[in-house]
């Protein structure tokens, strides 16, 4: 296995010498905090913590914890702990559940930024020799201009294509020797399936990695994704409201996603009490940032299921590890008192080799009922005119959908590309009974 390390120093950094610089950094964001955010200074009030003695890092799980709806509430500017003189970017949220949320980014955040991604792009093994085509959507979205930066730091050449225009992504991916691509995975399924319409001749291409995010994917996906396209497929991790993409990277081990803990401290929590769970147990990620300086959080809970990895990694990185983000806590659905993740039901999916990691999942009531409709695409080389032989199949699926989710799912199996594409996050959980208030 090939290791290649942006930054030995903090990436190789002894546990204990970490936790130093941890407390440290911590203690001075703290005090960012309490002085120029007022709504997380009425919280520790609130609780009548003094942050002054705040001692070791055992006294974290003591702090209130930062919620999404908090930084709506401070929309626009109220979660931004400088003057906007020292702001030289906002990102914001595309607020279509509720007001945005809007962060702020100091000239020293940006510079920490391009670092991290730097980190990530290294971690899969890409270097100045590369090309990057970055196909995460630029703008308020934070993944284009984050990639873009990192890629630009380790000395690669960018080449800033954004979302959609699919067929002129797949001539650039061509023409200009790409050899790393970054994109949320299923816009990487998307590309792949115009590739094979172009007949793309990937042995005459450099095309060997792809960086993929912003959105949850399941290991199924990833053998889907390398059986289609010439790569090794590597999982990011990020989030708008702790500083985009780089948070967390897997590097060539591929065994969890390493979190860059000299700027962020993640803890596993019950999502229901709050209490701090051990290494290796499941829960909702929380992360603390210790060198934010525009828009600081405090232990914001990120909505996001995953658990630490307290085993070493191969690749010798001292920095803790997460399991990959497989779902989110507000993602679960309750399908007649059972709790469903979409996750759960692609993995039951693509473990078969009929199906197209294309589907869309509708939940609607009928007579009071919760039902579960799954609309999937049949690869092109098993559709058949035969009802029979579909019927088979449809039988298979329901079956083993059954027997994971614990709850009978309504299939029904799809022409190839027959359910909408899309060049940004995909849609692929409909639930009209919140539409109709039915929950």
């Amino acid at each position: 296995m090939e290791i290649t390390i942006w930054d030995e120093y903090y990436e190789l950094l002894p546990r204990k010498e970490l936790e130093k610089i941890q407390l440290n950094r911590l203690k001075r964001t703290l005090i960012r905090a309490y002085h120029n955010l007022p709504y997380y200074r009425h919280k520790l009030e609130a609780e009548g913590i003094d942050i002054h003695r705040f001692k070791t890092m055992q006294d974290l799980k003591h702090l209130p914890f930062t919620c999404k709806e908090d930084l709506r509430r401070a929309y626009p500017f109220g979660a931004i702990a400088e003057p906007l003189r020292n702001i030289v970017r906002i990102h914001s949220s595309s607020g279509s559940t509720g007001s945005a949320t809007v962060v702020g980014y100091t000239a020293g955040d940006i510079e920490i930024w391009a670092e991290l991604m730097a980190r990530t792009l290294t971690g899969s093994g890409a270097s100045e020799e590369d090309i990057v085509q970055v196909a995460f959507g630029y703008g308020l979205f934070t993944g284009g201009l984050g990639a873009h930066y990192g890629a630009e730091r380790i000395g690669a050449t960018v080449v800033p294509m954004s979302t959609g225009n699919t067929a002129r992504q797949v001539q650039i991916l061509q023409d200009f020797n790409i050899s790393v691509l970054c994109c949320t995975p299923s816009y990487a399924l998307y590309l792949a399936e115009v590739a094979q319409e172009q007949k793309v001749d990937w042995s005459k291409t450099r095309f060997r990695i792809g960086i993929f995010g912003a959105e949850p994917w399941s290991e199924e996906m990833r053998a889907d994704l390398e059986q289609k396209l010439p790569i090794q497929a590597f999982d990011i991790y990020g989030l708008s409201e702790i500083i985009g993409p780089g948070v967390g990277f897997e590097c060539q081990a591929r065994a969890g996603l390493h979190v860059s803990e000299d700027h962020f401290i993640p803890e596993i929590i019950n999502p229901d009490t709050g209490e701090v769970l051990p290494p290796g147990e499941t829960g909702e990620l929380v992360i603390t940032t210790i060198t934010k300086e525009g828009t600081p959080v405090i232990r914001y809970r990120t909505g996001d299921v995953s658990s630490l990895i307290p085993e070493p990694c191969a690749c010798g990185r001292t920095l803790t590890r997460i399991k990959r983000i497989k779902a989110r806590t507000d993602d679960m659905l309750i399908i007649r008192g059972v709790n469903v993740y979409p996750s759960q039901i692609e993995s039951a999916l693509l473990s078969f080799k009929e199906l197209e990691p294309h589907y869309q999942i509708v939940i609607t009531k009928e007579n009071f009922m919760d039902r579960v409709d799954i609309k999937v695409e049949v690869a092109p080389e098993f559709f058949s005119d035969e009802v029979k032989t579909l019927e088979k199949l449809k039988q298979s699926i329901e079956e083993k959908l059954r027997a994971e989710l614990n709850i009978h799912c309504h299939l029904r199996l799809m022409e190839p590309k027959s359910i909408e594409r899309t060049s940004g996050k995909s849609n692929r959980v409909v639930d009209l009974r919140k539409k109709e208030g039915l929950t």
